[in-house]
């Protein structure tokens, strides 16, 4: 009799380990990021491990996505973007989301959870123009003169969603054939083309050490600077160049991934994901604007800038389009290779 109780508990336990059991798989790219202790207290109330699986920038996330559809290596995906989901609707990698999963907030993504948003745009350094005396470019084609020679870093397109976002907003503004023939004349003046953000900002940009003070980054990117700053200088260290044909609207979602084994958890991550407390959170750690309403925002983002206007194609255009631009673009600016 006095091993009942023992043998109780064993149960207990077992049922307990078998109900902590479940894993939810994250597919994002390598800037998702959650505060661990709010990810902590979703898996506390589900009873589920998050394991998070980043796959690199965006595009290259997607093209991961869609090569595993057939046996599928997450149950949710964060990080699809307007430039995006229609290559991933296409090749049929996602589930329907149920309706209520979508409704309210700033702005929306259709086939998939708003999340966040923010503007693709350049970036310059404002030390390296002061120090070359270089006045601020004023159009799209005063990049392509002998002043500007070797002085912008953009992404690949075909791996890279700010890269992508930056092609389709010269597109929009300019037309297919005059974006092409600027690109061209910005590959002659040395352009040059990293893989993704992440390089392109980090290696190749002047203000982290590369030789380019001109980036394709985010309008938020300046208030990031001050905010990570030691001495929280009272200017940021870099702006934005919001010229015409060079700002897009990047809206930001999580989407089910068809085939998932957790559609139901999946359902809850993507809830967690528009809460109060994670977009609160946000702004500060991804550097995206929360998708939902009346949430506060810190006060570095005085250092950003919401364009008044920007140059984005409608989803289904870029659906319909992508393809084919990003097949030019490689033509037209890679012909020569990098």
């Amino acid at each position: 009799m006095k091993l009942f109780p023992k043998l109780v508990v064993v149960a207990l336990s077992l049922a307990g380990l078998s109900a902590q059991a479940a894993e939810l798989r994250v597919l994002a790219h390598s800037s998702f990021s959650v505060d661990k202790p709010l990810l902590a207290a979703f898996e506390k109330q589900t009873g589920a491990k998050v394991s998070i699986i980043k796959a690199g920038d965006a595009g290259e996330m997607v093209n991961k996505l869609i090569l595993t559809k057939g046996s599928p290596i997450a149950d949710v995906v964060f990080g699809l973007d307007n430039s995006l989901i229609g290559k991933a609707e296409q090749a049929g990698a996602l589930s329907p989301l149920p309706g209520e999963l979508a409704r309210g907030g700033k702005v929306s993504l259709p086939g998939a959870a708003a999340v966040d948003y923010g503007y693709v745009t350049l970036n310059y350094d404002k030390a390296w123009f002061a120090k070359n005396k270089l006045p601020l470019p004023k159009t799209l084609n005063d990049l392509t003169q002998p002043a500007y020679k070797n002085l912008l870093v953009v992404e690949n397109p075909a791996t890279s969603s700010p890269g992508l976002a930056f092609l389709s907003a010269t597109i929009h503004a300019l037309g297919e054939d005059k974006a092409f023939a600027l690109w061209g004349k910005l590959r002659d003046n040395g352009l040059k083309v990293s893989k993704g953000w992440t390089e392109a900002y980090y290696t190749d940009f002047s203000k982290n050490g590369g030789g380019r003070p001109i980036v394709v980054s985010y309008a938020t990117s300046p208030a990031a600077e001050v905010f990570y700053s030691k001495d929280k200088p009272a200017d940021a260290p870099t702006g934005n160049l919001l010229l015409p044909g060079t700002v897009f609207r990047q809206v930001e979602g999580a989407a089910l991934v068809k085939g998932g084994k957790e559609p139901k958890l999946a359902q809850q991550f993507i809830a967690f994901l528009r809460s109060d407390a994670v977009q609160k959170d946000i702004p500060t750690r991804m550097w995206m604007y929360p998708a939902m309403d009346n949430i506060p925002l810190d006060p570095v983002y005085k250092h950003a800038e919401q364009p008044a206007a920007h140059d984005t194609p409608d989803s289904a255009t870029l659906a319909a389009k992508q393809r084919a631009w990003v097949g030019r673009w490689t033509r037209v600016v890679l012909k020569s290779g990098q």
